[in-house]
């Protein structure tokens, strides 16, 4: 955030930092409606959040998360002004984020059905003409990020797997892990190059176990914009 400190997804999307004691909730769970919490999170480069609800809890779910259906839950947009809207009403399983270099596409990773789809992005924050952009066929589409080229870089969970396609969706890369787990990833260092890949436990025959990944990339990625959106809600 702008003002210092983070924004944060769980039971809900909140602020945490020096601006506030405590959480400042900025989007909450609506559980009448289905909405049971967030997952993954991401800003264009105005500083709007973009969130993915969740109808239910994957870590608390009977499903394996594989093949499993649950109940489907919005993605919302938290504009400027902290408002907040549903932008796209359907998602299965809401897992990573990114937009492409010019901000015009936004991709997101629907683990409910395996793929991920892409976007068009209007200046006001709303977002038409979803798409399938690729779809995996072993484990789980999860976390993602995007670099400058317009690659968009893939956590594949259960399948220890990074996957690098194209903007046009064509396979370019695969890297391969260790651990079966890698559920997420991001860029970062002084200049972007470098590749963090988060894995959680399972395979690791502990339930505290996983290991945090750093790869050197060739071509930085796209830089996450601070969120701008005000830390107390309008009356």
């Amino acid at each position: 955030h702008e003002g210092g400190g983070v924004v944060v997804s769980g039971r809900n999307v909140g602020y945490k930092g020096p601006l506030a004691s405590g959480t400042v909730v900025l989007l909450d769970n609506d559980r009448a409606n289905g909405v049971v919490g967030f997952n993954d999170i991401t800003t264009d480069r105005l500083g709007r959040i973009y969130a993915g609800a969740l109808g239910f809890l994957p870590t608390e779910s009977e499903l394996s998360g594989i093949g499993g259906e649950g109940r489907s839950a919005p993605l919302y947009l938290v504009d400027l002004d902290g408002s907040s809207r549903c932008v796209h009403p359907d998602i299965k399983l809401s897992n990573g984020m990114g937009f492409s270099p010019d901000g015009r596409l936004l991709y997101h990773a629907d683990s409910g059905d395996r793929t991920v789809y892409v976007y068009d992005v209007h200046d006001n924050g709303d977002l038409s003409d979803r798409r399938p952009l690729v779809s995996v066929v072993e484990g789980l589409p999860d976390g993602l990020a995007i670099d400058v080229d317009g690659s968009i870089w893939l956590a594949v969970a259960h399948a220890g797997q990074v996957l690098v396609y194209s903007a046009k969706g064509s396979l370019m890369r695969r890297i391969d892990f260790p651990l079966p787990m890698t559920t997420s990833l991001c860029f970062g260092g002084p200049d972007l190059r470098d590749l963090y890949v988060v894995s959680g436990s399972d395979g690791t025959g502990r339930s505290d176990a996983g290991s945090i990944f750093r790869l050197r990339c060739d071509v930085p990625g796209v830089p996450i914009a601070t969120a701008r959106v005000p830390i107390v809600a309008p009356r």
